[in-house]
């Protein structure tokens, strides 16, 4: 049996991801629909810098949070100025640290969806008098729809088993930070809780491995079965 502690642990990282997932939704779609349809100088950089977290340590990137949006930060020190919002050491800190490191497998769930939808389809709608909004309202969102629903799912996997960003930038505070894997790193440090652990092991495995299935599901029903997320 799971003890209160650890529901609600369970709880915060739940809130944490879907948090992370629904910020990032419009900015990761725009960026997809951007490399999928424009070609312009520096497209290169730009679908670099999208996937940098793939390849920058974890813990690199939460440094480069705790730069930005940390209370000394160009942005967080104007955001606590003006509004008095802080995200260093919050859980909405945890939330923005888990958006940055989903957002390039969203991108390219939702970037292969946005590519499968047939240009002559959107060409066809414009030359009955679609304007570009009305067509893509009409014919892209929808079409491309299993592809959003996929890099959401996929995003809230990869949110979920966040750790060295949000650690480093939200840090480790029961209650208030300490999601599913910060709680398994910091009972491993204690002797005589292989069960607690087994028990948090075994929740991430399953809602990891449970969003992964269906975001693999939904990627193959919008590419026709000719892409992979991974």
């Amino acid at each position: 049996m799971m003890t209160a502690s650890e529901w609600a642990i369970v709880a915060l990282s739940l809130k944490v991801s879907f948090a992370a997932i629904i910020c990032t939704l419009p900015v990761a779609y725009s960026l997809a629909w951007l490399l999928a349809r424009r070609r312009f100088p520096g497209i290169i950089f730009v679908d670099a810098l999208v996937h940098l977290p793939l390849v920058l340590p974890p813990v690199v990137t939460g440094w480069l949070l705790l730069l930005t949006f940390g209370r000394n930060g160009a942005i967080g020190g104007w955001l606590e100025q003006t509004f008095g919002i802080t995200l260093v050491f919050q859980w909405t800190g945890a939330a923005l640290a888990a958006a940055v490191m989903a957002l390039p497998l969203m991108v390219r769930a939702m970037r292969l969806s946005i590519e499968a939808v047939d240009r002559k389809l959107v060409d066809a709608a414009r030359t009955l008098g679609a304007n570009k909004w009305r067509a893509f309202l009409s014919i892209t969102l929808p079409l491309s729809l299993p592809g959003i629903l996929a890099g959401a799912v996929l995003g809230f996997a990869r949110s979920i088993g966040e750790f060295g960003a949000t650690i480093t930038f939200a840090s480790n505070i029961p209650g208030q930070t300490r999601t599913l894997p910060l709680a398994i790193y910091s009972e491993l440090q204690i002797p005589g809780t292989d069960i607690a652990v087994t028990r948090l092991a075994v929740i991430a495995v399953i809602l990891s491995l449970g969003a992964l299935m269906m975001s693999e599901w939904l990627v193959q029903r919008s590419t026709g079965g000719r892409a992979h997320v991974l």
